[in-house]
């Protein structure tokens, strides 16, 4: 069995690394450049540097942040938020990244992951999908203009994609999306729960078994730890290859260390040697 990753996640908003509970109520977390520095001495497998309001905000993102973060860490560095083109990705990857997270700009340019995979393999793109369960007053069958009819939801969908971090529904169904993205060439898929994240009661364990079980590439969970027994369930009953976490890292409630070693005591392969 492969070994499983254990990822911080640093969601960056004007320069400053900060935490929301499905993606509002933000609050600060902390100095990026700080904590890129403290989770690389602590174990962590990678690390993910997300520019949450460079989409909403219609501008590129803040690129001396990345190469600060980047001259802090020696695991791979993933970055999204912004990125629109390849000439975007490139950028990112010469300011020190190792891979890039695509979201806004993949769905309305899917063409976008198949050229960047082309360009730069795929082993260097990541599409992350911000998933939301389906309510009632969904429409159904409409997706946002310019995106694929057969990407729309329907009666069978259960979960909804959002763009702009979180602010846009696109009418699209998040399943159908996943499946896509692979196709395209995507090496990984970032799935995060809208509904469970930072509620701290665990992941969406439906939405990452139904989507980890229609791919055949590796998805990392992300929206809801609370404890290292929602990360293991993830891992096993989600079936997810890597778990990505903020609220109980950036706050101390649960080390990458005591993470590593209650997963390692439960059976599940982890990277490195557990640090308690």
């Amino acid at each position: 069995m492969l070994t499983k990753r254990i990822i911080p996640c640093l969601d960056v908003d004007r320069g400053r690394v900060v935490k929301g509970v499905s993606f509002v109520d933000i609050r600060d977390a902390g100095d990026p450049k700080e904590l890129a520095a403290f989770y690389d001495k602590e174990g962590a497998d990678e690390l993910v540097f997300l520019d949450i309001t460079a989409s909403a905000d219609a501008r590129d993102i803040m690129i001396e942040v990345v190469k600060q973060v980047s001259e802090q860490v020696f695991i791979p560095l993933t970055v999204g938020g912004g990125l629109r083109s390849v000439a975007d990705i490139r950028r990112m990857l010469e300011a020190g990244a190792d891979k890039t997270s695509l979201n806004t700009a993949a769905i309305e340019n899917p063409q976008l992951i198949a050229d960047a995979a082309d360009f730069f393999g795929s082993q260097c793109i990541v599409v992350a999908i911000d998933a939301k369960g389906c309510t009632d007053e969904d429409s159904l069958g409409h997706p946002k203009p310019g995106v694929d009819p057969d990407l729309a939801l329907d009666e069978t969908s259960r979960w909804q994609v959002y763009t702009h971090g979180g602010r846009t529904p696109m009418g699209i169904d998040a399943v159908k999306w996943a499946k896509r993205s692979a196709d395209l060439g995507a090496g990984e898929l970032l799935v995060t729960s809208m509904d469970t994240d930072g509620q701290l009661t665990g992941y969406d364990l439906e939405l990452l078994r139904t989507i980890s079980e229609g791919v055949t590439i590796p998805v990392i969970a992300s929206g809801g730890a609370g404890n290292p027994q929602h990360l293991l369930e993830a891992l096993d009953e989600g079936k997810a290859d890597a778990v990505l976490a903020a609220s109980i890292f950036h706050y101390g409630t649960h080390p990458i260390g005591e993470v590593k070693e209650y997963l390692a005591k439960n059976g599940m392969p982890i990277r490195g040697k557990p640090k308690a």
